[in-house]
């Protein structure tokens, strides 16, 4: 009460106040889920990470796009497709990247409104497209929930006809410190109990492994699905 009259009676530091109590707030805030984090980040001017710049990205563009030329693959679709930093730097003849942050999808679709192979749409508008190849980058270790995770995995092999590309950590271990909106999990573990359908046909270690710092590298690796 005495802090509600005080931001009242002195015009100067009450908005004063109210700036610094938002911003405690906000950052006290406890972690709300998946989607929202991920909606509110971008929707704050937020990024798909330090795995979609610089030499990791370009990292991941390389091992992408000699995939692509080597498999004569035409199509490609990806699930968290993010602010489109990364795809940038890759080579796809037809592309749709779908995502659940509409401020993502936005700036996707502003920076590639000339390129008419790339399509961009919210992941609730996916109606069952395919791609020869389906792609899932720096999401997984991101799905907190278990039923999110599944639904994601199902959707994921649903719509790849001929391979899957994920680029994620395999492991069990959250040590303490861990961020909220991180959970590793060894995903490889489940698909052969729930993809049986699919074969791991290559496992391509990071060339920048991860060792304190996400700006210079990376705990995820390439995983490389086809179906049997």
């Amino acid at each position: 009460m005495i802090i509600k009259k005080v931001m009242k009676s002195i015009p100067f530091i009450g908005p004063l106040l109210r700036r610094i109590f938002r911003r405690s707030g906000n950052s006290h805030k406890s972690f709300q889920g998946s989607e929202s984090y991920w909606k509110n980040r971008y929707e704050t001017g937020g990024n798909s990470g330090d795995g979609s710049f610089n030499r990791l990205a370009e990292f991941k563009a390389e091992i992408l796009n000699a995939f692509v030329a080597e498999h004569g693959i035409t199509s490609v679709i990806e699930f968290g497709c993010g602010d489109g930093n990364q795809i940038r730097l890759t080579n796809f003849k037809k592309y749709t990247g779908f995502d659940i942050s509409p401020d993502a999808i936005s700036r996707c679709l502003s920076h590639f409104s000339k390129d008419k192979t790339k399509t961009f749409k919210m992941m609730e508008e996916y109606r069952g497209e395919t791609a020869e190849l389906a792609l899932s980058l720096d999401v997984i270790y991101h799905l907190i929930e278990d039923n999110i995770f599944m639904n994601y995995m199902s959707v994921l092999f649903s719509a790849a006809e001929k391979f899957v590309v994920i680029y994620s950590s395999d492991t069990d271990e959250n040590p303490e410190g861990t961020a909220k909106h991180i959970r590793h999990r060894k995903f490889t573990k489940w698909l052969k109990s729930n993809q049986t359908e699919w074969r791991l046909m290559s496992h391509i270690p990071n060339k920048y492994p991860y060792s304190g710092d996400t700006k210079t590298g990376s705990f995820a690796d390439f995983y490389i699905y086809s179906k049997l």
